[in-house]
Order: structure tokens, then C-alpha cells, then sequence
């Protein structure tokens, strides 16, 4: 039987994503980035090729790492400037009738009770189709930003405090209302049933509320949960936690190992191994003939700036690659920011080893993901290839030319996948969350642990 392939979309608000350096490419419209229109479109096109959904990452700081300042950034738009995508979303879903919205926020320093009311308004006003991807923060600049503090909370302590905020948040979305207390019950003039909601009340090491969930029930409570991190502690947090899961790295060898300490994890937490859902970042090049698809890659690197990657890179791995030679190879180096990303290029494969200059032409292409290069048959056959080498479920789809690489893989390959029965005619009804499990469930259920703290148990 042939095995399904899952497509989402990766984006960020910012006219500079994972193809930074190509925001001037002839034909892009990623400069129209901060206009409503330019993300109805792109949402036009992605229902219409039955993507689970549009992924909007999000950084609350700045990528200066390299060279000490943000100069490279701003020059390469990496993430700067940068939108909020929170507002954007409800626009979004009134005009799509199916696509899932997955949004990156960081809750490292974010009072929970506040954190808990957006996210039940936007799964009001998306009628039940927003995600959550986890983060904890790993810029630097986030915490001067955040805080005015030069210092950054250690990579471990910021776990231990999600860990914490999780617990805080559950209680809100699954423990303060009753499913009918909202009963707008006109008879008694009784909108809400006070005897049907409960305070949370909870003291912790990092957080503390005595409160009632300001949102009534919404309709999958807690939104869908998605988390990217890939050390040591974000596999154990996702196993916990996560629904679906972002992963990222260069070669089926590091995707593969990843995904087999995520999935051992998810058991050892209590759930089974397949009750996450797995995307791995990657971007498809498609065009009707080999050597056209080819020809548009070439042009692609011919507009490529390793610096703009450079920056990028430098941010999430911590370390300002600005230092080395760009012939020079990078060794594995600890930091405190995102270890995956340092380990994906350094120890996950020790069969490939990565001058500089070859790590910024691949992150200003695709990021730290794969690129496909072919016709919409040569793409799909390498799609499936890591499918059955590295037990993922889809791709999260980046794109280098908005809004024609997304165009190119719903008008060319989608057709393809779903004529080899890999790829669905139509969307699931339901929630995001009901979607993306198969099971036709809003609601978390055990053993997921957020399922525990149901009405009552929050108390």
C-alpha cells in the first residue's frame, strides 16, 4: 500500500523566510508580505492543493549573531522586519474554509493567563483550525528585547519553565469551564452558569494564577500542539507534548535519527509512537520538464548571498559564523541556542562534513532542509524516498519564489502524488486537531497529559 504524504506550508511574516537573499528575485511577491491580500492568496493556493496547513514561524528577536550586528540582516531581510502573524489569522481563516494555521509563540516571557486567552479567541474566530508551535526561545536578542536583560535562561531552565507553563495552560483551556457553562440560557437571564466555572489556582516555581479562563470553551480548547525542538530536552518535551512536529536537517541519515529518539520518547511518555505527526522541512523546485526545473535552480543559486544564510544560520546555531573562513569546516560546538541546528550540520552525520560557504548558499536556498529538483514525477519519487528511509509523515514545505513555488507543487505535483494514491482528493471534516489525527477528535484524549486536567482536576 502506498504510503500517504502530509504537505504543510512553512512561512514567516517577513519578506525574508528560508530564501532570504531571493526576496528581490525577479517575479517574487514576497515583498507585498505585509498586505493582507498577498496571504489570501498564498492561502487560495494552498487549500486548493489540500495542504494540511499554513505554518507561520515567529522570532521576538533579532538575528545578530553575525558579525555583532544586525546589519546582515536587515541588509538579507533574515527575519527582519517581521509581523506579528497573530492578527492575521482570523482575516485568514474567514477566507479559507479548511486550512489548518499553525503559529509560533514563545512562552519564555509571556504570562500564561494572558497566553491562554489569545489562543482560545483564535480557535473562536478560526472555528477550531489553529495550532501552537511551541518554542522556548533561542535568540539572544529575544531575551534583551523581552526583558532589557543582556543575560539569556539556559537551555535547560527554559524547559523546565515550559514544562510548568504547559501545566498552567491545560488547567485554563481544560479545567475552568464546564462544556455547557456558556449556556446562554435567555429564560433565567443567565448567559454563563457560575455554578459551571471554577477558578484555576496554581503556585509554581515560575508562574503563578489564581483565576478564572477568561474565554469560554473554544472548539478544540487546548489548540492543536506542535513543537520543533530536536536536542536532547525538546525530543523529551515533544514526546510529552507535541501532536505534530516540525524537524529539520540535510540529509535522510540526520531526519531518520531524529525521528527514531522522538517517536522512543512519545512511548516512554505514555503515548504511542504514531500519535505524532511529523513534518520535515524541505523545498520543491517542479517543472514540467527535468531540464526546465534544473534551469530555474541554477538562476535560483546564480541570485544566492551565502551571508544572507550565514546570518540565519548564526542565530539559531549561536555561534557568529562570521569568524571562519568560508572554506573552513565547521565543528560541532555546544551552545545554549538551538543545538539542533548546529548538530544537523556537524555531528548527526559524520558523513558530510560542511565548509562555511556551503552552509550559507544551503540555508539562503531552502533552509536546513532538502531541496527537490525535478519534474513533478522525479520530486514525488524523492518525497517518497525519504518517506521510507526516515518515517515521516509529510513535508513542511518552504518556498524560494512566492508565489510560484507553492503554485508549481499544487499545479504539478499534487496531481502526481495523488495519482499514485499518495495524497487525498478532499479534506477530512473537523477541527485542525480532528484532521490531523484521523480520528474525527477535537478534544485531547489520554493519554496525552493535557487530557488530565479536564474540568475539575484544575480546581
Amino acid at each position: 500500500m502506498t504510503r500517504p504524504i502530509r504537505l504543510n506550508a512553512f512561512n514567516m511574516a517577513t519578506p525574508g523566510s528560508q530564501a532570504s537573499s531571493l526576496w528581490g528575485y525577479p517575479g517574487n511577491e514576497v515583498g507585498r508580505y505585509n498586505t493582507l491580500a498577498y496571504w489570501k492568496e498564498m492561502c487560495a493556493i494552498l487549500e486548493r492543493g489540500l495542504f494540511d496547513g499554513l505554518f507561520l514561524a515567529d522570532v521576538i528577536g533579532v538575528y545578530d549573531t553575525y558579525g555583532g550586528t544586525p546589519d546582515a540582516a536587515l541588509r538579507h531581510a533574515v527575519s527582519l522586519p517581521i509581523l506579528d502573524p497573530v492578527p492575521m489569522l482570523p482575516a485568514l481563516a474567514d477566507a479559507t474554509t479548511h486550512l489548518g494555521f499553525g503559529v509560533t509563540c514563545t512562552l519564555t516571557y509571556e504570562p500564561p493567563h494572558v497566553f491562554a486567552r489569545r489562543m482560545s479567541t483564535l480557535d473562536h474566530l478560526t472555528g477550531g483550525r489553529i495550532g501552537w508551535n511551541i518554542v522556548t526561545g533561542f535568540l539572544q536578542s529575544t531575551g534583551r528585547a523581552a526583558t532589557g536583560q543582556a543575560g539569556f535562561v539556559d537551555h535547560s531552565r527554559r524547559y523546565d519553565m515550559a514544562e510548568e507553563f504547559m501545566e498552567v495552560v491545560y488547567r485554563l483551556w481544560e479545567g475552568s469551564w464546564e462544556d455547557d457553562a456558556a449556556c446562554r440560557d435567555r429564560a433565567r437571564g443567565c448567559f454563563a452558569d457560575p455554578a459551571r466555572v471554577r477558578k484555576v489556582s496554581f503556585s509554581g516555581e515560575f508562574f503563578g494564577l489564581d483565576t478564572i479562563h477568561l474565554c469560554e470553551p473554544s472548539p478544540q480548547r487546548t489548540p492543536t500542539l506542535f513543537q520543533a525542538g530536536a536536542s536532547g530536552r525538546g525530543r523529551a518535551f515533544a514526546g510529552k507534548h507535541a501532536e505534530g512536529i516540525f524537524v529539520a536537517g540535510p540529509s535522510r541519515k540526520v531526519i531518520a535519527e531524529q525521528m527514531r529518539q522522538i517517536r522512543a520518547e512519545a512511548v516512554r511518555a505514555g503515548r504511542a509512537a504514531g500519535d505524532i505527526v511529523a513534518y520535515a522541512l524541505a523545498t520543491a523546485i517542479v517543472a514540467g520538464t527535468e531540464r526546465e526545473a534544473w534551469a530555474l535552480y541554477d538562476d535560483y543559486r546564480r541570485h544566492v548571498d551565502p551571508v544572507a544564510g550565514l546570518a540565519h544560520l548564526s542565530g539559531l546555531m549561536g555561534i557568529d559564523l562570521a569568524q571562519y573562513g568560508m572554506d573552513e569546516v565547521l565543528t560541532h560546538i555546544d551552545t545554549n541556542a538551538m543545538r539542533s541546528a548546529v548538530d544537523s550540520f556537524t555531528s548527526a552525520d559524520p558523513d558530510r562534513r560542511w565548509t562555511i560557504r556551503e552552509l550559507g548558499e544551503h540555508q539562503s536556498l531552502g533552509g536546513r532542509g532538502p531541496v527537490f529538483v525535478g519534474t513533478a514525477a522525479q520530486v514525488a519519487d524523492r518525497m517518497q524516498e525519504w518517506m521510507e528511509a526516515t518515517d515521516i509523515d509529510g513535508f513542511n514545505l518552504a518556498y524560494v519564489v512566492a508565489h510560484r513555488t507553492y503554485r508549481d507543487v499544487v499545479d504539478l505535483l499534487v496531481p502526481e502524488l495523488q495519482r499514485r494514491g499518495a495524497y487525498p482528493t478532499a479534506y477530512a471534516p473537523g477541527t485542525l486537531r480532528a484532521k490531523l489525527s484521523g480520528t474525527g477528535r477535537d478534544r485531547l484524549a489520554p493519554p496525552h497529559p493535557g487530557a488530565r486536567f479536564r474540568y475539575g482536576a484544575a480546581v
